[in-house]
């Protein structure tokens, strides 16, 4: 119980400061022009191992591995309700401004076009140092970490669709 209420509190403050800075950061966009418009324009879709741009933020799948049963310890952990897929990205700021990389703006698609969103909760025991989960990068800086998505045993995922906030166009990644 005391778990899951952390768990909520700090969910909810992580989305709380996350709409703050996505509508800062949709201004920011705005003035930057061509950054912008291009990844609205043209949707860009790389394969794992090729950067891709979206907004402040340049993307690189490195790996992607599903039918992971339990991310953690034995003693500390989480079981998938399903099957985990572990996405590792590396994510690096191009802005000239700080940027916070939000794990749930980032998205997987199967190929029946079914959304999925990111499981937080197993993040933080997939990543020891939680880069991915809620981390504000400063120009030229960049992290790597795991996305997990939680998804049904006989699914695969097909895509990714990568953002630097909630409100931008965002990116395509095949994992095909």
């Amino acid at each position: 119980m005391r778990k899951t209420t952390t768990f909520t509190l700090l969910a909810t403050a992580l989305i709380a400061l996350g709409c703050g800075a996505g509508a800062t950061d949709e201004g920011g966009s705005a003035g930057n022009g061509d950054t912008a418009a291009k990844s609205e324009d043209k949707p860009k879709t790389a394969k794992i191992g090729q950067a891709v741009r979206d907004g402040k933020f340049e993307f690189t799948v490195k790996s992607n591995k599903c039918g992971v049963r339990k991310v953690g310890s034995d003693l500390l952990g989480d079981k998938a309700q399903g099957q985990f897929c572990l996405v590792t990205v590396n994510v690096k700021n191009i802005g000239k401004e700080p940027q916070t990389l939000l794990d749930s703006s980032q998205k997987a698609y199967d190929a029946d076009g079914t959304e999925y969103s990111t499981d937080s909760e197993a993040a933080i025991y997939a990543n020891e140092d939680q880069q991915t989960l809620f981390a504000e990068i400063n120009p030229g800086n960049q992290v790597t970490g795991v996305l997990v998505f939680d998804i049904p045993k006989k699914v695969k995922l097909t895509k990714l669709e990568l953002h630097d906030s909630p409100f931008s166009g965002g990116v395509e990644v095949s994992l095909s």
